[in-house]
């Protein structure tokens, strides 16, 4: 062919040859022919009118002279085309494109398909880590190396290894892959089979993993269990940093696995003899023991027979004469107490404890050493509607009701006289030691003056002299003179005349005679009537100086019987 003059034949030859190399795009992976090798440089035909040279080193080889570079003359390879052609007249080929361009491909397919790539960590930047996926440069974040913070991440570098693509962009040639995923899923298949496998009684060697308030999270070769903190020992456990450390090799059960959220609670105490087999047999009501207090609350304290053997002492049960008050103020964590054993409920696993029962009771000592009748000295403690309390021996309270404060005035009127803080004495009337009771009596001290009275002349029909207390619209409030024995003359008994019945005419102070009608000892009445002892004198009068019948008119009668009096006493 003549290239100054080409033929018509030619000159379509040349054009459709021109057209074949136009299809060659720069910046594409194009397929070029190894056609020789020049020391560290194989020289590639891509079909165009020009060759193009590619360092054997991106072949992944050392330069060598001859055909003994790994590449050969006549091998076919995938190279970039970055530029038909440059000053030198040559093309600009790069296999190291070519591999990454290769890379982008099988990466999107595998983003796609949402498949685990290989690749390995070769450099450190800022936030994370650059990974080689095969050509192709990755970022992998911090946050994505392991499940873990990783401190040491040398061990991790320039070792092929799984990643899972996160996100790619090819036009600003972005990929963010995830080494922690693809372990997260590892863990997770792990996990499944190692559950899969658990039973529950089963017996395992772990380690402790983490420590909480509740608890330790014990790692059992892949899967965590939670030790709950009850679980740990029989024994009262307040914190599992009490017994169990981060790193420390436990043997534990299985006590329930679940298979559908992959949560396993252990247990160790479950290896262990269980202190509660035979627990009536040990600690018979009534028997006592010694304990140590273990926990304090609001409702009482807690006290440990043995280890794994606790008792609850209620607050009703830690004093005898202490009431309403916290049990931190009886008794403190640690001290040693004897504890009497109350009830015994091994379903339920409680045992109830009394503290107070370990002392004698102090209303029975209160009452041996002080029978009914005795007489006692206490400070008023208290005053209330319905008596005073006084503080007695022992450290109980008694209590002196308002009918027992006098004898004659009302205990509402006495009880104003006491305060809080005085001495008094008083007898001890009756101790119920079942309602924890003593009973007191103020007025018992001076004796029952309706006894005295009694003893005397004082009864029904008896003539007495009365002074008046106080003028009332019904009638006299007095006293029988020579005596603690007050009464109640009504209006009707002041004079046996209907018009001298007025109470009006008596002033306070002013003493008159009267005669006792009735002397009720059991409900303390006295009732006197100056109208009755008018009768009654009249009746004796007629009975000594005549009758009506004689003809005698009865104020003859009662002239005789006044002047005959009279005659007497001079």
């Amino acid at each position: 062919m003549n290239s100054l003059n080409p033929t018509r034949d030619e000159f379509a030859a040349l054009l459709e040859q021109s057209f074949e190399e136009t299809e060659l795009q720069e910046g594409s992976v194009v397929t070029g022919k190894v056609v020789a090798i020049e020391k560290d440089l194989a020289v590639i035909d891509v079909g165009l009118k020009v060759e193009g040279r590619i360092q054997l080193k991106e072949f992944g080889i050392k330069g060598r002279d001859g055909d003994d570079a790994g590449v050969s003359v006549g091998d076919t390879v995938e190279v970039y085309l970055e530029r038909v052609e440059n000053a030198l007249g040559e093309a600009v080929l790069s296999r190291d494109k070519a591999r990454r361009e290769e890379s982008w491909i099988r990466l999107e397919a595998a983003f796609e398909a949402n498949e685990k790539v290989s690749g390995q960590i070769f450099n450190q930047v800022k936030g994370g880590f650059t990974v080689d996926l095969d050509g192709a440069v990755a970022f992998l974040p911090r946050s994505q190396v392991d499940i873990r913070p990783v401190r040491d991440v040398q061990p991790l570098m320039h070792t092929p290894q799984p990643f899972q693509i996160l996100k790619m962009d090819k036009r600003r040639g972005n990929i963010v892959v995830s080494r922690r995923v693809v372990l997260e899923e590892t863990r997770a298949e792990q996990r499944s089979e190692l559950v899969q496998s658990l039973e529950e009684g089963q017996v395992m060697e772990g380690v402790v993993k983490n420590i909480t308030d509740y608890g330790a999270f014990v790692d059992l070769g892949g899967i965590d269990g939670l030790l709950h903190v009850t679980d740990i020992a029989w024994r009262r456990i307040n914190h599992p940093s009490e017994v169990l450390a981060i790193g420390q090799t436990v043997k534990v059960q299985i006590i329930r696995v679940n298979q559908e959220t992959h949560r396993i609670s252990l247990g160790m105490k479950q290896l262990e003899a269980d202190p509660w087999d035979g627990i009536e047999a040990k600690y018979p009501v009534d028997a006592k023991f010694t304990g140590r207090v273990t926990n304090i609350t609001d409702y009482g304290a807690f006290v440990e027979l043995e280890p794994g053997i606790e008792g609850l002492i209620h607050v009703s049960e830690m004093s005898w004469t202490k009431k309403n008050v916290h049990p931190g103020k009886i008794v403190s964590t640690s001290q040693e107490v004897e504890v009497m054993i109350l009830e015994v409920d091994p379903v339920k696993r409680r045992i109830s404890l009394g503290l107070k029962q370990t002392l004698q009771n102090p209303w029975e000592a209160f009452a041996e050493k002080f029978p009914t009748g005795t007489e006692v000295e206490g400070e008023v403690k208290n005053k209330t509607e319905f008596g005073l309390f006084i503080g007695l021996d022992g450290d109980v309270d008694g209590m002196v009701h308002l009918s027992d404060l006098d004898w004659n005035r009302p205990g509402e009127q006495v009880i104003e006289e006491y305060k809080k803080g005085d001495m008094v004495r008083a007898q001890v009337l009756d101790v119920d030691m079942d309602k924890e009771r003593i009973s007191l009596g103020i007025k018992q001290l001076g004796g029952d003056p309706f006894d005295t009275a009694a003893a005397g002349e004082l009864r029904k029909g008896a003539i007495v002299t009365c002074e008046v207390l106080e003028v009332k619209d019904g009638g006299l409030e007095a006293k029988i003179t020579d005596s603690d024995i007050t009464t109640f003359i009504r209006r009707a008994d002041l004079a046996r005349e209907r018009s001298e019945q007025r109470p009006e005419r008596f002033s306070v102070g002013e003493k008159f005679d009267a005669r006792i009608t009735q002397f009720d000892k059991k409900t303390r009445r006295v009732t006197a009537s100056i109208k009755a002892l008018e009768i009654a004198e009249e009746k004796e009068a007629v009975a000594q100086y005549g009758s009506s019948d004689s003809g005698a008119s009865l104020g003859d009668i009662l002239g005789a019987a006044l002047n005959k009096a009279r005659d007497t006493d001079d």
